[in-house]
């Protein structure tokens, strides 16, 4: 058993000098070795039972250079070590056996023969084979490397090929961002495919639908055109069925003159006091009510008669079913009152005039009657079909009969709606408060509000969470004709816009977003085109910019305001508004003024500790107002500051010239003879000569005799030196002037 242990054969091994001297020597194939004229030869060596040391090697060289190939020197206790060189090979054989020589000594002896005869290149790749394997066992950082970069990029293939390819639909426009997401690609791969087609966007900027189209197409995708009308035909409204139709409240919007006694007028319906929580005695946004008299009801829309909220007058007028034209009959037909005519007959509207203040002595029904006909309305004492009421709203005179003019007007227009069906309405009004969020203002038009109601009103959609009515109190559902808060917005609608519950929120997502891209496409090209003329004409030194910041405490101030103040532009000053909101002036609006260089408009709201703290840093004006003609005339006074001040001149004398000395090193001084008021030393000046001005500039000096002067009068002489200016003849005037700046106002 011991013997056939020893004689079992054990794995070779080699070192790793051992490795790179086989593989020099076999080649890169491994089939020739590298110098095929010399002869190399491998020693390896191995371990017997004994645990002495044995090498096989050729007789023409060894590994020299890898002291593991060498053969091993003997310790002093161990036996010596057989040489197996060619020449004595035989020799030491015999010498050392010569006694025990067997047939299993000499097959042993025969396992030992060169490596020309028994170890072959074969052996050689086997033996590299091996330690290759074990030393896959601890790579390195490089092989590492390749090994990871080979599975990234085996990944991103095996993305390639898993890619989804996605049927998407687009409208007229987009933006880039959106065909992004709708293709749930990177918007950076999207840029990188439209300059491969020569278009240059960003994320914000639109694109038509072939070029959409295109873009999706090359990144693999299935598109689907889709038209506006198609997008909101989820929304489409439709005729209710005669049937259905239930009579309904009507729908009174008060309008009239600042100051004539709107407000007081409804104060009156509601036994409230309205009028005392306005800023400046005037309405500053508008108002929704509804009184209840005998079980008859009134919706009253209250809107503000200053010039600035002539939009939130045209809104209320598309939203009602009678206008109450209120006029004071001590101050007769104002600009608001025509235009609140204009109003109701473009809204075709019927008109019911109220004459108010009638109680006071300088009172004139019969004149505001007179003053009527010239804008043709013409009322029933008059022989025309308007309705005419003298009342007076602090006296309560009256009112009575002007309830029953509008209940005889709403019988006559016959007002029904359909309570069974998704509710439609208006937003009247929108707010920011603190706790519930953003707050609207909707009028019920068709069917019944409920609460968990989904909505899309503009490019905002939301879901119901609270009805509050006017009095404050929550309802569960509001029918046509009721004015109530919804919460339920993520941001402000814009007063105006309409309000439609849908089916779910796809729905209303889908619709929102489709109004919001259209929305920013709009802006954008009016901002470029806004952008672009303002620079253009700043270059020109044509125009100067006031630009302004606007938060409000409702989204109709803001708009109101922002129209009256542009309203103040002309060709020379604008105003630029960078931004306008709803709810208290933050850090963000601060910054963003300081950026513009601009000032903050505050209409009702403050602006919030910190931010106070970064406009005091950054030296950013934060103006606060209550009342809108008092911010309009300070906008005023801005713009009036920035426009260049009319430049007038003064003759203040005229000089002749008599002598003309030339002295070296100086030049020709003039000898002259002051003939009307008087030259001085500041004086611009000009030269005529035969009544044509040659020449225009300032004096050097001016000298009474030897005595440099400030000034000299008509009538005496004086020598003038031009500031570099000498071609000076006999004869020729001297007129000098000065300029006047006189400041000038919008």
């Amino acid at each position: 058993m011991d013997k056939e242990k020893g004689n079992k054969k054990k794995p070779l091994k080699l070192s790793s000098s051992g490795r790179l001297q086989i593989r020099k020597n076999l080649g890169p194939a491994g089939d020739k070795p590298r110098n095929s004229g010399s002869k190399k030869t491998i020693q390896i060596v191995f371990k017997n039972k004994n645990n002495q040391q044995k090498s096989s090697s050729t007789a023409q060289s060894n590994f020299r250079g890898s002291s593991s190939l060498r053969t091993p020197r003997t310790s002093v206790n161990s036996p010596p070590q057989p040489n197996f060189s060619s020449s004595n090979k035989s020799r030491n054989f015999e010498n050392k056996n010569k006694k025990n020589v067997d047939k299993k000594t000499q097959q042993k002896k025969s396992t030992l023969r060169p490596l020309e005869d028994d170890f072959s290149k074969s052996d050689a790749k086997k033996i590299l084979e091996q330690e290759e394997q074990e030393f896959d066992k601890f790579p390195s950082l490089a092989k590492i490397k390749r090994a990871r970069e080979k599975e990234k990029l085996k990944s991103v293939n095996d993305e390639d090929e898993s890619k989804i390819s996605r049927e998407i639909s687009i409208p007229d426009f987009i933006t880039v961002q959106d065909l992004a997401n709708r293709m749930a690609e990177k918007t950076a791969d999207v840029v990188k495919v439209l300059m491969k087609m020569g278009v240059m966007a960003n994320a914000t900027q639109s694109l038509e639908s072939d070029t959409a189209q295109l873009v999706a197409e090359e990144l693999g995708h299935k598109v689907t055109v889709v038209k506006d009308d198609d997008i909101l035909n989820d929304i489409k409204d439709f005729e209710d069925h005669e049937d259905s139709l239930l009579r309904r409240a009507p729908v009174v919007t008060i309008m009239g003159h600042v100051d004539h006694g709107k407000t007081s007028l409804l104060d009156a319906f509601r036994e409230s006091n309205v009028v005392s929580g306005e800023a400046g005695g005037i309405t500053q946004h508008i108002g929704a009510y509804q009184i209840n008299n005998n079980n008859k009801k009134i919706t009253f829309i209250d809107t503000p008669g200053h010039a600035a909220f002539s939009n939130m007058r045209a809104r209320g007028s598309k939203t009602t079913d009678i206008i109450i034209l209120v006029v004071a009959a001590d101050d007769g037909i104002k600009p608001q009152t025509v235009e609140s005519i204009a109003h109701a007959k473009s809204a075709q509207v019927p008109i019911i005039v109220a004459i108010n203040k009638i109680d006071l002595p300088a009172a004139d029904p019969d004149k505001v009657r007179n003053e009527l006909l010239t804008h043709e309305v013409i009322v029933e004492k008059l022989s025309g079909e308007v309705l005419d009421i003298e009342v007076s709203a602090t006296k309560g005179t009256n009112l009575d009969k002007l309830q029953e003019a509008i209940h005889l007007q709403a019988d006559l227009l016959n007002l029904k709606a359909n309570p069974d069906r998704k509710a439609r309405g208006s937003v009247i009004e929108s707010k920011l408060e603190k706790g519930r969020g953003s707050v609207a203002t909707v009028l019920v038009q068709k069917g019944t509000l409920k609460v968990s109601d989904i909505f899309v009103s503009g490019s905002e959609w939301g879901k119901v969470k609270a009805l509050i009515d006017d009095k404050g109190k929550n309802i569960k559902q509001a029918e046509p004709s009721v004015p109530v808060e919804v919460l339920g917005f993520d941001s402000n609608p814009l007063a105006g816009d309409d309000f439609i519950v849908v089916e779910n929120e796809g729905i209303a997502r889908k619709i929102a977003e489709f109004r919001s891209s259209k929305l920013q496409i709009q802006k954008n090209t009016v901002a470029k085109s806004n952008v672009e003329e303002m620079f253009a004409q700043i270059n020109k030194g044509e125009a100067s910019t006031l630009p302004v910041v606007i938060k409000t405490d409702v989204q109709g101030s803001a708009e109101a305001i922002e129209n009256s103040i542009i309203k103040l532009s002309t060709d020379e000053v604008k105003v630029n508004v960078i931004y306008k909101g709803v709810g208290a002036i933050t850090e963000s609006d601060v910054t963003l003024a300081g950026s513009g260089k601009g000032f903050i408009i505050g209409f009702n709201v403050r602006a919030l500790p910190h931010a106070r703290d970064i406009a005091k840093r950054d030296g950013v004006d934060i103006k606060y107002y209550s009342i809108i003609y008092e911010l309009i005339d300070d906008v005023k006074n801005l713009l009036s500051g920035l426009l260049k001040p009319d430049i007038s001149e003064n003759i203040t004398g005229n000089v002749e010239i008599r002598e003309v000395f030339n002295i070296s090193k100086i030049g020709n001084i003039a000898g002259c003879m002051v003939k009307d008021g008087h030259i001085s030393r500041k004086s611009q000046i000009r030269i005529l000569r035969d009544n044509i001005v040659i020449h225009k500039g300032q004096i050097s000096s001016l000298k009474r005799f030897k005595e440099e002067v400030s000034e000299v009068k008509s009538g005496f002489e004086c020598g003038v030196m031009l500031e570099n200016y000498s071609d000076i003849k006999v004869g020729d005037i001297i007129e000098t002037f000065e300029e006047v700046s006189t400041s000038r106002k919008l």
